[in-house]
């Protein structure tokens, strides 16, 4: 797989960017990285624009054969942020980046704002490669301590790509405010993301900074502040927190629930179905995330669970919303997991001679609460 060079010579005086010194550095990644790609990056945010002009054009250079982008951004995060661009266009995740062993740690605080842990980085300080995962030697800095506030001010100057909309059910008692986001209206540009994603995972290129930004946006629109914001940690299970209670390390759960003022619950949803779960009389409410398999092991049923035995909800007396998901029309699954929606009711699902029948999530989790709480609505239809 190809890699992307990355040559930091952001802290180095004049003396150490000369054509000379830079090019040995450049040669020593390709000699030392393997199958590198093109371009070789030169992040210089002294803008020593001048210097750099004169660079490209050398012969050292020429006899690369590579061609070398220098991003000379006023900071640091613009110069990553332009290479995670073009690594996401181009589909790569490995890159090389040699530093100075000062700089390092720096860095390394960087890559975890700006990526995920889906990009592979391998860092070559002088003569050694460090993989990403070992100790730095070179200790922190006053430098690390900006570097969080660096990537913050980058993203809030990121153009909005849409407006921000919110749906809403007018059966969500006037108690409680809510509502289900729309894509648009945040800065997230991977296609599958685009662009309010609210949801950060190792395993997507959307980074912490990203989401966080998307997260801040959000609640300007709305009236929270990032701080009251809890996304369910999801699983596609039926484990429900009590907002409130201890977590142990590493648990994982699809629903929410909680009597507290001032706390903003969220559950993701697009294929999979957001549900809200609000109660007037005890003033309690509750989210889920449920996918096919979190539906077939119930974690409506755990939510509404959870209402009643942690602040006495009465289950008639709450209401249940489920937000825009997948619809019957577009949603298949394997003949053994479509009998076990056929057990909840025949309409989930609907055969057509294939051996991926359409399944009908909605319904499935309709059914079982119809007679149990108090009103269940699908937003969107009537």
């Amino acid at each position: 797989m190809s890699k992307v060079a990355v040559v930091d010579v952001a802290s180095a005086p004049d003396s150490e960017f000369s054509g000379d010194k830079l090019i040995r550095k450049v040669s020593m990644i390709l000699d030392r990285a393997g199958e590198v790609g093109e371009p070789i990056y030169v992040i210089d945010s002294l803008n020593r624009n001048n210097m750099s002009a004169t660079t490209l054009q050398s012969d050292g250079f020429k006899t690369l054969n590579k061609q070398i982008r220098f991003l000379n951004d006023t900071c640091v995060p613009a110069a990553l942020y332009t290479v995670k661009q073009d690594l996401d266009r181009r589909n790569l995740s490995s890159v090389v980046v040699i530093t100075p062993c000062h700089r390092r740690t720096v860095l390394q605080k960087y890559q975890e704002l700006l990526f995920t842990t889906l990009y592979n980085f391998v860092y070559i300080n002088n003569d050694r490669p460090i993989s990403d995962d070992s100790s730095a030697g070179d200790g922190a800095s006053e430098e690390i301590v900006q570097v969080s506030d660096d990537v913050a001010t980058f993203v809030r100057q990121l153009p909005a790509i849409g407006e921000i909309s919110v749906l809403q059910s007018p059966l969500v008692p006037g108690c409680f405010s809510h509502g289900f986001t729309t894509r648009t209206g945040g800065i997230s540009y991977i296609r599958t993301l685009s662009s309010l994603n609210l949801f950060s995972s190792s395993k997507r290129r959307d980074p912490q900074s990203v989401v966080r930004e998307n997260i801040r946006r959000l609640g300007l629109k709305v009236g929270f502040q990032p701080h009251q914001f809890h996304m369910v940690k999801v699983d596609h299970a039926s484990d429900v927190w009590v907002v409130g209670d201890h977590v142990p390390e590493g648990m994982r759960y699809d629903g929410m629930v909680t009597n507290q003022a001032d706390v903003v619950l969220a559950a993701p949803g697009a294929d999979c179905m957001p549900l809200l779960f609000s109660d007037p009389v005890a003033k309690a409410i509750g989210v889920a995330h449920a996918g096919w398999k979190g539906t077939l092991m119930g974690i409506a049923m755990a939510t509404v669970n959870a209402m009643v035995s942690r602040f006495g909800s009465k289950p008639e007396n709450i209401v249940a919303v489920i937000g825009p998901s997948v619809g019957d029309c577009c949603f298949r699954l394997d003949q053994g997991s479509a009998k076990e929606f056929q057990s909840i009711h025949p309409d989930c699902v609907r055969e057509d001679g294939t051996p991926r029948p359409y399944v009908n999530i909605r319904l499935a989790t309709r059914i079982p609460w119809t007679n149990k709480i108090s009103e269940f609505e699908l937003a969107g239809e009537p």
